[in-house]
């Protein structure tokens, strides 16, 4: 690893920060020395996590999909420093049916999380960063954001569009920062679960995916800008 890696000293955002792939790339930049600050939607799972580890990491409760509760936390975190990396992970999955057996409602929800929730938070962060800049915006994607699967199709439809925006936005970005979709890969979450019972338990665990994906993201740079990158 680089020093930077070992040693700690940059500061991190992450949405979605208090279950799964969130929590556990907090967790790895934690132990690293990095200062992590994250959000979630549970209050319990928020004042647990903040109990538990004090001010090495700072979790808020934040739904992504409202952008006024994304613009006070942005103003809030922005005070304490521009974030050397952004990582744009919350996200939902919806139960495996045909596309017109999809209610509304779970349409709905999956857009507003996966692509309203990931717009909402570039709109607030990314602009402190241009102006230093400097920095990497990572979006998490998914292989069912490059390909497509029967069962998914309103998760492949906000991932091909979390995409789209990256790429976009990677093209907007100063020389010298950079804007990264990355496939996470397959790992048994509990959305994984949702889609795939008991068949997600062949794939590693979060913690075990952390010990790679941690120094990948701190690898991430200005050559990456717009890459489409698999951990």
């Amino acid at each position: 690893m680089k020093s930077q890696e070992k040693t700690g000293g940059r500061r991190i955002v992450i949405t979605g920060a208090t279950r799964g792939l969130g929590l556990a790339l907090a967790e790895g930049f934690r132990e690293l020395g990095h200062t992590v600050r994250g959000c979630g939607t549970r209050p319990d799972l928020v004042a647990e996590l903040n109990e538990q580890w004090g001010g090495d990491i700072h979790h808020t409760v934040v739904d992504v999909t409202d952008d006024r509760q994304v613009a006070r936390w942005a103003q809030a975190e922005l005070a304490l420093g521009v974030p050397d990396l952004l990582i744009a992970n919350a996200a939902v999955i919806h139960a495996p049916r045909a596309l017109w057996e999809i209610p509304q409602a779970e349409w709905e929800k999956v857009l507003d999380v996966n692509v309203r929730g990931v717009v909402n938070t570039l709109r607030h962060f990314v602009p402190a960063m241009v102006k230093r800049g400097t920095g990497v915006i990572a979006t998490l994607s998914s292989g069912w954001g490059r390909s497509t699967s029967s069962g998914v199709s309103a998760y492949c439809a906000s991932k091909y569009a979390v995409e789209g925006l990256t790429g976009a936005l990677a093209q907007e970005l100063p020389h010298g920062m950079a804007a990264v979709p990355v496939n996470p890969g397959v790992i048994a979450t509990d959305m994984l679960r949702q889609v795939w019972g008991s068949e997600a338990e062949v794939y590693p665990g979060a913690e075990q995916w952390a010990r790679q994906a941690v120094p990948f993201f701190l690898r991430l740079g200005h050559a990456d800008n717009g890459r489409q990158r698999t951990v």
